[in-house]
């Protein structure tokens, strides 16, 4: 009795596991069959531009106060903890060009693409969910309005461009930010502070960085726009949408951004 209780128990967990594998490869199955469908689409007139210059005002501008914050926090946090460490081993004169680096080179873009998924993906996950559930996404398709064009590629299109002027501004505030708190803590004019930051700093240090995050942009809105498409199951599938566009979104971007600065260092270095 007690072993047929343990092979039930076993054949159980072998399914249980089995069930997870399928539907984790099915995910992805679907999620390339949308991303297809999303390319034949999106190269195919006639263009949503009205409704693409709406989804760049509301995705960017409305992202822009909390990505100018989220660099400047970013600016002080690199120049405060760095600045003890290079006192500890006399290298104070590198501060600037250390805090330049590190907000150009990886903070300024990993930040702003992760506060731009918390605020975006989960708007785009919550709407288009909601949408989905509300039949409407259905009532287009009745009338003869292709969901794909006017939802979700204009979308996708506004994340990728808006991404790296954002990061842009978040590297400006960052910069500015580290300035004042290397000032804070000893007097330096930002002359010399741009001087000494930006003197070893090469298009390749900076083009690069920025223009992967084309690549972030495009992760948060494909993922936010397949989770709020297949939603289902009222309010509460409108809040998984939401959520899950938002979690999948940051841990894509995580994966996508370590390959990233791989093959920049293999191309660029």
């Amino acid at each position: 009795m007690a072993n047929s209780a343990t092979s039930i128990n076993r054949t159980g967990s072998l399914s249980a596991t089995g069930d997870v594998v399928v539907k984790f490869f099915e995910w992805f199955g679907n999620l390339g069959i949308f991303c297809a469908q999303w390319v034949r689409t999106a190269f195919t007139p006639p263009y949503e531009l009205r409704e693409f210059v709406h989804q760049f005002d509301e995705l960017g501008s409305k992202s822009l106060p909390l990505v100018a914050l989220a660099g400047a926090a970013t600016g002080i946090v690199i120049t405060l903890s760095t600045r003890d460490s290079l006192i500890r081993f006399g290298a104070k004169s590198l501060l600037p060009a250390v805090v330049v680096f590190s907000i150009l080179k990886e903070s300024g873009p990993i930040i702003t693409a992760l506060v731009v998924s918390g605020r975006a993906a989960a708007g785009i996950g919550a709407e288009l969910g909601a949408m989905k559930v509300t039949e409407q996404i259905d009532a287009m398709e009745a009338s003869a309005v292709n969901p794909y064009k006017f939802l979700v590629t204009t979308r996708v299109l506004a994340c990728m461009l808006m991404l790296p002027l954002l990061t842009l501004v978040s590297d400006f505030f960052g910069i500015l930010m580290g300035w004042i708190a290397s000032t804070a803590a000893e007097p330096i004019s930002l002359r010399l502070f741009i001087h000494n930051g930006f003197k070893d700093v090469t298009f390749h240090d900076f083009l690069p960085p920025t223009l992967k995050t084309i690549v972030f942009g495009l992760l948060i809105g494909m993922i936010s726009c397949f989770q709020g498409m297949r939603a289902s199951g009222g309010t509460e599938g409108v809040e998984r949408a939401a959520t899950n566009s938002v979690v999948l979104a940051s841990l894509f971007i995580i994966l996508a951004d370590v390959l990233l600065v791989r093959l920049i260092l293999v191309f660029f270095s």
